[in-house]
């Protein structure tokens, strides 16, 4: 019997980056792998091996930690040469380079994971984890990590669903759809990424969901429609003989050798319309799986049943020390920013990390002290605003915190924390403090995102209409928001100008410095 700090299940990006952090800290832990490598995941998905996370190797810039901003794809780590950026010159690297990229991560690292060797039951006995791996050692952990991902196919409920090839298993030599009618159930990146290969050689293409399709560049979520995946919608709406279709399918029936459909039309008045194909392909995604959990610790389910329920540290919200990293912490911010993607969850991780190693060690969460002053506060601010990816990436998300103590004064500042535990954690409201996130605005309704009308670049009055990622600063004094200010947009994201950029964000911080809510009260 193996008794430890922590366990985490799965060696994908994010148990890999929970390693690094646990490693770092010297905590007993081990994650248990269910493949004989890490990020299996990458080594099947996407299917067709092109990733659609960006790995941009020339930025213009040597600092490290902008360079993250647009590698999406690499771990933190203290080796700033040690990076994805390594491993392919594509804008859109081949999956099997990250493969190789996260082995090669667990190897550097000397990462404590048992390969081949899958949980395969948790129970919690007198509040301490018990589990059971498929080579049958047993584990007591104080916490477990589930970091695992989600690889369990989502069925829509449909009446004879179970008639579709799966995409994680359905064919991918293209002979086998030679002028085939093909449906597609699900528009995400999957299911465009599935008929982008298919159009050379299928009679036509369907793909169908209840919702209109959402375009990345519309949204800012990356998990929307992406432009490397979307030229079937060139062809449908050129008339050659695809379709993007919005209704519900409320059956799938054999019909000799063909599937036949019946479609609720989301915008024709409510017609209902049968149609056949010849395959039929399920891309709706994928979901959590409970089913390692003994049945009195299954953890609570949100958005359709479908992700864990968390807490905003990331703690299962019926289920006391298990925790989520990964893809799995997506329910906290579902299709608005990145924790769906290497890009976004390892900053969760290392957020998670500082918050575990105060909650039971003690430790307190990593910061500076400041100087009391508009000078100082203004520095570190411009600092981050120019560089910090962890805002750059978890937009909104993820914020630094400048805290001024309520009785001694004492300042002090902390990079990176999420955004939702600062505002509700009583030892962070109780004091004043700025909080700099980075933030996209609203686009003017009826604007193209090709054409939007933009506030003009030295209007710094209205820079709360940028609509693009700019730098919003909000003052809060014992938990109330008493002033926000936004930092007029920049087309590269320049932020040196004294005039536009620092001087006003210098006189909104003196301005709030002096400020306390008693005082406010008082004069409203």
């Amino acid at each position: 019997m193996k008794e430890l700090d922590y366990l985490v299940i799965g060696a994908g990006a994010a148990g890999l980056q929970v390693g690094y952090f646990m490693q770092k800290s010297n905590r007993s832990y081990v994650i248990l792998e269910k493949s004989e490598n890490a990020g299996s995941f990458f080594a099947k998905y996407p299917r067709h091996r092109r990733l659609i996370s960006i790995n941009k190797i020339y930025t213009g810039h040597e600092d490290p930690e902008i360079n993250l901003r647009w590698d999406w794809n690499s771990l933190l780590c203290d080796d700033p040469e040690f990076r994805m950026t390594n491993y392919s010159e594509a804008y859109l690297p081949n999956a099997d380079r990250l493969v190789d990229y996260l082995n090669d991560f667990a190897e550097k690292y000397q990462l404590n994971i048992s390969y081949n060797n899958a949980a395969t039951h948790i129970e919690k006995v007198n509040g301490v984890f018990h589990v059971t791996s498929e080579t049958g050692d047993k584990y007591i952990a104080k916490r477990v990590i589930v970091a695992s991902g989600m690889f369990k196919t989502y069925y829509p409920n449909i009446e004879g669903i179970e008639l579709c090839d799966r995409y994680k298993d359905c064919s991918v030599d293209s002979k086998d759809y030679r002028n085939k009618r093909v449906l597609i159930i699900g528009k995400g990146n999957s299911g465009f990424e599935i008929a982008d290969h298919l159009i050379n050689v299928t009679s036509l293409i369907h793909i169908v969901s209840p919702s209109p399709i959402q375009m990345a560049w519309d949204t800012h979520f990356v998990g929307h429609l992406r432009a490397v995946n979307n030229n079937l919608l060139d062809t449908y709406q050129l008339k050659s003989q695809n379709a993007i279709i919005d209704a519900q399918i409320s059956k799938i029936v054999k019909s000799g050798d063909k599937l036949d459909v019946e479609f609720y039309y989301s915008h024709a008045d409510g017609e209902v319309e049968s149609r056949l194909y010849d395959k039929i392909i399920l891309a709706a995604g994928f979901e959590f799986d409970t089913s390692i959990f003994a049945d009195d610790i299954k953890p609570n389910l949100a958005i359709k049943d479908r992700f864990p329920d968390q807490t905003e540290q990331w703690e299962s919200t019926n289920i006391s020390d298990l925790y989520y990293a990964g893809t799995l912490t997506q329910q906290r911010d579902y299709k608005k920013t990145t924790s769906a993607f290497i890009h976004g969850f390892r900053y969760n991780a290392e957020c998670l990390h500082k918050i575990l190693e105060e909650k039971y060690y003690g430790n307190k969460i990593p910061h500076e002290t400041l100087e009391n002053s508009k000078e100082a506060f203004t520095k570190v601010l411009m600092k981050r605003i120019n560089i910090a990816s962890s805002l750059w990436q978890q937009f909104g998300f993820i914020c630094d915190v400048i805290e001024i103590a309520a009785i001694t004064n004492e300042t002090k500042f902390y990079e990176s924390l999420p955004t939702a535990y600062v505002h509700s954690t009583a030892s962070w409201t109780k004091n004043r403090h700025f909080i700099l996130t980075l933030e996209f605005g609203e686009k003017p309704e009826g604007d193209s995102s090709f054409a939007i009308n933009r506030v003009k670049s030295d209007d710094v009055e209205n820079g709360d209409k940028s609509v693009f990622l700019h730098p919003v600063v909000r003052y809060y004094d014992a938990g109330k928001l008493i002033g926000e200010y936004h930092m007029i947009e920049s087309l590269e994201a320049d932020y040196y100008s004294e005039e536009l950029h620092i001087g006003p964000l210098r006189s909104f911080v003196e301005k709030h410095l002096g400020m306390h809510v008693e005082t406010i009260n008082a004069v409203s």
